[in-house]
């Protein structure tokens, strides 16, 4: 092996050593241990992890906690909040006592649980239900309330050994007749923006509008229900004429998207929801939620399919707010909605047991297992275009092992690059110990995810990926993905003030090859080389901003700017030193106050003169610090470099030490 190939390998080794040592991700795995069932570890898992965190999840709750607590957090206090985090979630995981109905439907149930789904028992037990809890429901009895016209349902779920009553809302009045509604025991609904009534000892939920009839095309009566209902008209057969002279439809459908929540109007004050529905003949239209109606949505899933009763049709002269240039569907006072849910398939993810920690999951062909070790399979959901979804995976995944067809893949790495494609679409290099990939960035509108810099240590979730035409795998994020997010680690003030997240390094230790975040305890040396400067930053990026000659100010981040974006700060260029050596570096914003014990407004009103000598009061000020390395990659014009001034260490947090 030549020298060349000697100076490329060197910085990979370091950052797998710096890997292994790394506090944060040794506080994962011990974290993981500690939730795994007594007589289970991670290499004998053989099933669906239900009763395993997923490595995901832990470092959601973890980095959450860490929001939650800027100024520190203890082990006790992050293994109480993983570990309660985790009871809730599968509070339903282990029933105390079902009838035979509900254990049967059980075994049956192979829908994925929705985002806010909540528990019977874990309303009763915490005595609160939000309006946008969500509760997937069995029906065990209807009746009418004696001497009134009030629809009762009795209410359970698979997951619970408590029942519930409801109030029927009047709207589902026809379908809940005892001769010929379909809303009879045995009948599962979902419903959501329920409140809660507990009177003379009794606990009732309130009648709601938001609620869906759930349809089995396997049971012989849901299957002429659909047929004889809903299968006779299609988007092509509408016609408004008809709709005038007051012809209803009913519609068989699949759920090819939910979009985010939007705000209409000039004062931003109508929200709505646009789903994209498909019909069996390929054709799509828009169905409409607005204002309270969103929360219908939330009852749906993607892939799907949706039965409309009588929808309200929408021209697109009478559609509000110019929704859009075609017909539409709206959830109107009539309409009635039957869901069929995606079943989820299964997959298999293999793990090879001798494969190096650093290689990941390797996920394996069949001629491989024929021909490689002994491997442990894990489970996972995939859809009906095979797609595995890896949100419950329960190891970490690496850029090595991406492949085609993944769903809900995190990544835990370091910012390399930082590309703009458009005003909402951007590109990010991320890179871990097993190699460094592109992710295609959208946004809703436009950058928000505040500042992120080369060297940076990020946590990202809610990633797909596929293969394009030219056989490259293409990676991508986007913001209304209700699993996405991108926390900066590097930024966290939790992470000095807390010893179970960091290493102390000293400055001696850092080389130009060091990766990721290190923690330094440090204090301001040689006062004549501190630049102080007073600038702009744009907020939603974190980046300074500049006057052009016309006058106004420009991002050349995101070049999404407007003025109440921009606040002014600090520009520092800065030594620092400890026993062991000096380190020249730079930072803005929160971090540059932090070190200079003054806010940009407080200094840019200073005099002149008093400006020129307040480096010479800070003395040696004692700080800890975390730095990283952006200087590694410079030259290469990324946007993530602008501010930077070509010093290769930033500071990208700091809190003063008494």
């Amino acid at each position: 092996m030549d020298s060349s190939t000697d100076q490329v390998l060197a910085p990979v080794e370091i950052q797998r050593s710096e890997e292994e040592e790394d506090p944060f991700l040794k506080f994962i795995d011990y974290t993981k241990s500690t939730l795994l069932p007594c007589n289970q570890n991670s290499a004998e898992l053989e099933e669906e992890p239900t009763d395993v965190p997923g490595w995901s999840w832990i470092v959601k709750r973890i980095l959450k906690t860490c929001v939650a607590y800027p100024t520190g957090v203890t082990p006790a206090i992050l293994l109480t909040e993983v570990y309660q985090a985790w009871n809730e979630k599968n509070r339903g995981g282990a029933p105390r006592k079902q009838s035979g109905r509900m254990i049967k439907l059980r075994r049956k149930h192979k829908r994925a649980k929705l985002p806010n789904t909540v528990t019977i028992d874990s309303v009763y037990e915490k005595k609160f239900l939000s309006l946008n809890s969500v509760i997937e429901a069995v029906i065990l009895e209807a009746f009418i309330l004696p001497g009134t016209s009030i629809i009762m349902l009795t209410l359970g779920d698979i997951w619970s050994s408590n029942t519930i009553d409801l109030y029927l809302h009047s709207r589902f009045k026809n379908i809940a007749d005892s001769k010929n509604g379909i809303m009879k025991e045995g009948r599962e609904i979902i419903l959501t923006g329920c409140r809660l009534r507990a009177a003379l000892g009794f606990t009732r939920l309130l009648p709601t509008e938001y609620l869906v009839v759930l349809l089995d095309e396997d049971e012989d009566d849901d299957a002429m229900l659909i047929g004889a209902q809903f299968c006779s008209d299609s988007f092509s057969s509408i016609s408004l004429d008809a709709v005038k002279e007051g012809v209803n439809y009913s519609l068989y459908t699949r759920i090819e998207h939910i979009g985010s929540l939007e705000t209409q109007g000039r004062s931003d004050n109508l929200q709505r929801k646009q789903i994209t529905l498909v019909d069996n003949d390929g054709v799509r239209l828009k169905f409409l939620l607005w204002g309270e109606q969103t929360a219908v949505a939330d009852l749906l899933s993607v892939g799907s399919m949706l039965a409309i009763d009588k929808p309200f049709i929408a021209s697109p002269i009478d559609s509000s707010l110019d929704a859009c240039n075609e017909i539409c569907l709206e959830y109107g006072s009539a309409t009635q909605l039957y869901l069929v849910p995606l079943i989820q398939h299964k997959g298999q993810v293999c793990l090879p047991l001798t494969q190096s920690h650093y290689q990941g999951s390797g996920l394996l062909s069949a001629s491989n297992l024929t021909q490689g070790p002994i491997v442990s399979q894990v489970t996972l959901p995939c859809d009906s275009q095979g797609s595995i979804d890896f949100r419950n995976y329960p190891f970490r995944s690496y850029v090595v092992d991406l492949g085609d067809k993944m769903t809900g893949v995190s990544l835990y790495g370091i910012v390399r690059d930082i590309n703009k494609n458009s005003e909402s679409r951007f590109s990010l290099k991320i890179e871990d110990a097993t190699g460094a990939i592109w992710v295609k960035l959208y946004f809703i509108r436009y950058w928000s995810l505040g500042r992120l810099g080369v060297g940076h240590a990020v946590y990202i979730s809610g990633l797909s990926s596929s293969m394009t035409r030219r056989k490259r795998l293409e990676l991508v994020w986007h913001e209304n993905d209700t699993e996405a997010s991108v926390i900066d680690t590097s930024c966290l003030l939790a992470f000095l003030n807390s010893s179970c997240l960091h290493k102390l390094s000293r400055l001696s230790d850092l080389s130009l090859h060091t990766s990721g975040a290190q923690v330094c305890r440090v204090w301001i040396d040689q006062i004549e080389h501190c630049h102080i400067n007073t600038r702009f930053m744009h907020v939603p990026c974190g980046h300074l901003v500049d006057l052009t000659s016309s006058g106004d100010l420009e991002c050349k981040f995101c070049c999404h700017i407007r003025n109440a974006e921009v606040q002014r700060t600090f520009h520092l260029k800065i030594t620092l030193a400890d026993d062991t050596t000096r380190l020249f570096a730079w930072c803005i914003g929160r971090t540059a106050a932090e070190l200079l014990q003054i806010t940009p407004d407080e200094f840019y009103e200073l005099p002149d003169e008093e400006q020129i000598m307040y480096p010479s009061a800070l003395g040696k000020e004692k700080f800890i610090v975390t730095i990283v390395n952006c200087g590694r990659q410079q030259g290469h014009g990324g946007l993530a470099e602008l501010d930077s001034d070509k010093v290769d260490w930033e500071v990208t947090s700091a809190m003063k030490c008494e």
